[in-house]
Formats: structure tokens, C-alpha cells, sequence
């Protein structure tokens, strides 16, 4: 009996290491993405992508019902721990038909890697937010190095990373300051007959601008505002730079896959109904269900979401993914971490 007793509680102690506890699934039962797999994987230290995603991934389950998996990063204790690295079961993406990223300097094990490889390498959509443009910051690991985000080695198609060769831009530079100069985003005259701008009006995010000029088709820029209300004037300084583009990509030997990048997505940013719907819209267009897409679509949330304002240790702590089962539970539980005073 000692014995035993000894065995579960070393395998309570390693409950971090059980893919399933990294997981929560959302599953819908009617609607045009039944039979259809998405996988959401939520790790960046700021802008509280473990809240925006899972309140996506209710959307497109309950009210169009795709299988949505949210694969979450996790401390020792087997909470969200946003910003680590520590994710498991990422062969959920063998059977993904879309991908949604929010990450931040990354760096997966081996065997992750391989799963999140093998998904490009044969075309999977991509849908990707804000600090995935610097997805991976991987050091003293020669196999995965050239997916960092400043890589300068030998594979020279991969310089820059995944967010330049996959996506189509990596991380450059703020332009705007966060928490005083938010962003009207602004759709491109050229796209707004667009599929991922039906029913598209009035957006506007709380998240400050990225410098971006990436490759691809711009489908709308951003305008900085000198204040966080949707009414604050613009800034005379500043010019339209894109904040939301498509693109084809392709790994050498690997199929092409649809990839849509926006430099927005904080928690707050869903917030408003316009940025919300075309991230809903760009993820039908990555799976190729543009039919799908009507100007009206609902994109309510499902469930309370009251999201964290984003900040560098501005998480809920102590929350499982499993408090975020159901189409009730409330996005996000837990209670902000404090940050520690400085001496």
C-alpha cells in the first residue's frame, strides 16, 4: 500500500507531464465545421493570448461546430503559465485542419517541434496574433535554431525565422505606445470586397502598433491614436503601417498553406465586435470556407469573458485548463498576479 501510496502522489507531482492536462477541447455539433479539427496554442508573456484564444475557439465550436483544442503552456504545478515553453501534445496538430498561434519566444522540445513541423511542411492554415510574428526564440538547439525569430545561420531561406518565412514578417519595433495610444484599424480600399472583410466595420484595439512591412497582401493598416478610446484623434506622427496581411507559404519540399498574421489580438482587443469578426472570418478563409462567411455571422461570445488588461505579469494565476471546460465557465479565473516592487 506504501507503495502505491508513493507512485500516485510522484504522478500528481508530474501532472504538467500528461498531454491532457495541457488541453481543453471545445466540440460543436452542428454547423459547417463539424468533423473539422482547429488547434489553438496559447503561450506569450503579455497580451494574455491564454484568454483571447479559448474565448475564439467557443465561437467557432458552439455556434459553427468545429472540434477546438487549446493547447496551453504549463508550470510545475500544472497551471497556465503564459510565456513558458512547456507545452505538451502538440500531436493534436496531425489531425489539425487550421492552427491559430499566439506565442512568444518560444522554445518547444524535440518532439513538439517535430508535430509543429510536419503540420507546416504539408500546408496547414495558419492563423496567427501579435507576438507570433516572434514565435521562437530557440538557443543551443542546432536542429530547431533556424525557427528564431533573428536567425542569421546557414539556412538562409530561414532568416528571420518562422515569422519572416512562414508568416511573412518577424518582430521589428513598436510603433505606438501601449496602455496610451491605441489603433483604429483601417481596411485596405484594394480588399474590401475581401472574404475576411465581410460585414467588417468600426474596428479599433486597445494593443499599440507594430512596425510591419511584410510580405504579402495588405488587408488593412493601422491608424495610431493618441489616447485609448475609439474617438482619440490620430497621431500627426505617425503614417498607416499594415496590421493585418495574407500570404501562401511554402517549406522547401512541403505543400503551400493560406497564412493570415495580424498584429493585434490582446485580450481586449476581441472586445470589439469588428476585430473580432475578422479574425472569425480569417479563420473560415483559412480552411477555405469562404462560402461560410456571411456579413452577419454570429460572433457573440459564448460564455462571460472579461478579459485581463494586458501586461507582463498581469496573468490569472493558478487556473488549469481544465476551469476552462464547459461553454460557461468564466474566461479568465483567478486572480492577477501582483507585480513585485521594486527595491
Amino acid at each position: 500500500m506504501l507503495a502505491i501510496g508513493i507512485a500516485l502522489i510522484t504522478f500528481g507531482s508530474k501532472a504538467q507531464d500528461d498531454p491532457a492536462k495541457h488541453r481543453v477541447v471545445y466540440k460543436g455539433d452542428k454547423g459547417p465545421g463539424v468533423g473539422k479539427n482547429i488547434v489553438f496554442i496559447a503561450t506569450d508573456h503579455e497580451y494574455r493570448g491564454e484568454e483571447s484564444l479559448p474565448a475564439l475557439a467557443r465561437i467557432m465550436a458552439k455556434r459553427y461546430g468545429f472540434t477546438c483544442t487549446v493547447v496551453y503552456a504549463l508550470d510545475s504545478n500544472g497551471y497556465i503559465y503564459p510565456g513558458s515553453s512547456n507545452v505538451k501534445g502538440l500531436d493534436v496538430l496531425d489531425k489539425a485542419d487550421l492552427m491559430v498561434l499566439f506565442m512568444r519566444f518560444a522554445h518547444f522540445k524535440d518532439q513538439e517541434m517535430q508535430h509543429f513541423e510536419k503540420y507546416l511542411k504539408r500546408g496547414g492554415p495558419i492563423v496567427a496574433f501579435r507576438t507570433s510574428t516572434h514565435a521562437f526564440d530557440i538557443k543551443n538547439d542546432p536542429k530547431w535554431e533556424h525557427y528564431t525569430w533573428n536567425y542569421k545561420g546557414p539556412k538562409t531561406a530561414w532568416k528571420d525565422g518562422f515569422g519572416e518565412y512562414i508568416l511573412g514578417e518577424t518582430w521589428v519595433s513598436h510603433y505606438g505606445t501601449n496602455h496610451k495610444q491605441s489603433s483604429r484599424i483601417v481596411i485596405d480600399e484594394a480588399q474590401k470586397n475581401h472574404p475576411i472583410m465581410r460585414g467588417v466595420k468600426d474596428m479599433w484595439v486597445q494593443s499599440g502598433g507594430y512596425t510591419a512591412a511584410p510580405k504579402g497582401t495588405v488587408l488593412a493598416k493601422g491608424q495610431v491614436l493618441n489616447g485609448m478610446t475609439a474617438d482619440s484623434p490620430a497621431d500627426p506622427t505617425k503614417e498607416l503601417l499594415p496590421v493585418a496581411w495574407i500570404r501562401d507559404y511554402q517549406m522547401e519540399g512541403g505543400k503551400k498553406g493560406r497564412a493570415f498574421t495580424t498584429t493585434h489580438g490582446a485580450s481586449e482587443d476581441l472586445l470589439n465586435e469588428g476585430f473580432r469578426r475578422m479574425v472569425v472570418n480569417a479563420m473560415f478563409w483559412g480552411l477555405g470556407l469562404e462560402s461560410a462567411i456571411k456579413p452577419t455571422n454570429d460572433i457573440a461570445f459564448v460564455g462571460p469573458y472579461k478579459p485581463t488588461t494586458f501586461n507582463f505579469s498581469g496573468y490569472k494565476a493558478n487556473v488549469k485548463p481544465s476551469d476552462l471546460a464547459g461553454w460557461d465557465s468564466l474566461i479568465m479565473p483567478g486572480e492577477v498576479v501582483k507585480k513585485k516592487k521594486s527595491k
